[in-house]
């Protein structure tokens, strides 16, 4: 087991491992893929495995956008006890070396978007410390949460046509804990891969926008330790096909995007501006929110792109009043 570079405690295993001995209710583990260009947004390949040995489940997603269209696929097997069988339908992930390479597999023909590509690390793992948050007497998340960025090589397939992926960028997470996705206010995820590393956080919030958790870090490309980030602020908002402001109503049906800034203060004394906007590649409709892909550039004029995910039930500036 290696050291997490906070110091905090160790990493956990690469596989997915066994849950506590009586899980409570909403208890998982996941482990969590995206790949999509360095240079502009465009396709995007999402992968996600995981297990909920409550429900004796273990469930794979695909959420991918192929051209600007959603395409989406459930694969699910009982979870029998069994945490360490990373293949789910015509999926599967294999640890080839632990924090540097992963291979991800989709059977072309038996799944919207065949895949074979193998994640290299770029940066080091990063572990974000435990946090949780209730709604009244109600636990809804209870987790931790590890993220690193990496590079994408090989090929996709779309209604038999295959397509190279050549040093796609992106991000991978594990986490595991207690998260009852309906009752969470709002969470907020971001993977803001630019040249020289990646800026990410985890951010949850009450519906007056009050902080329940907020970390994250940037891991600079290669070996180098990465840096806590110490503050975090967003003025983000959903955009029309116009380009404009719009509310997210019942399902997010007049969201085509988001855009805005985000500013992350970091643990060496240094402050990072983020502009960017894009479009949705994963819509969560009633669940609420979803994950977008969005050209960025930061303050200093350096360029990437980014995945953010906004998701929840009821927040002041998202999701007003429960509005979804």
């Amino acid at each position: 087991m290696s050291s997490t570079s906070t110091g905090e405690q160790a990493l956990p295993d690469e596989a997915f491992g066994p849950p506590p001995a009586d899980p409570p209710a909403y208890w998982q583990e996941s482990c969590y893929f995206v790949a999509h260009r360095p240079d502009h947004p465009g396709d995007v390949l999402i992968l996600n495995l995981t297990s909920q040995p409550t429900r004796d489940g273990f469930d794979c997603l695909q959420l991918s956008r192929i051209d600007g269209r959603l395409r989406f696929a459930r694969f699910t097997r009982r979870y029998g006890g069994d945490p360490r069988t990373t293949a789910v339908g015509p999926a599967r992930v294999d640890v080839l070396a632990p924090y540097r390479r992963i291979r991800l597999a989709v059977a072309e023909g038996e799944a919207p978007v065949g895949f074979d590509l193998t994640w290299t690390a770029r940066t080091r793992p990063y572990l974000l410390p435990r946090g949780s948050m209730s709604v009244g007497d109600r636990l809804v998340w209870d987790q931790r949460h590890l993220f690193q960025s990496g590079w994408f090589d090989g090929w996709y397939s779309v209604d038999g046509e295959h397509r190279p992926v050549r040093r796609w960028w992106g991000q991978r997470d594990h986490s595991w804990g207690v998260r009852d996705h309906a009752r969470v206010p709002l969470w907020m995820w971001l993977a803001v891969q630019l040249g020289d590393g990646m800026l990410g956080v985890w951010c949850w919030e009450r519906p007056d926008g009050g902080r329940a958790y907020c970390a994250g870090c940037w891991a600079p490309a290669g070996d180098r330790e990465p840096v806590p980030v110490t503050g975090f602020r967003h003025r983000l908002h959903w955009t029309g096909a116009d380009g404009r402001p719009v509310g997210y109503g019942r399902a997010g049906a007049a969201v085509h995007g988001l855009a805005g800034r985000v500013d992350f203060d970091l643990a060496d004394g240094r402050r990072i501006g983020v502009t960017g906007s894009g479009e949705w590649n994963a819509r969560y409709g009633r669940r609420g929110g979803g994950q977008h892909h969005l050209a960025v550039v930061t303050d200093d004029g350096r360029r990437g792109t980014a995945i953010y995910e906004i998701t929840g039930s009821d927040h002041h500036h998202f999701f007003p009043g429960g509005e979804r």
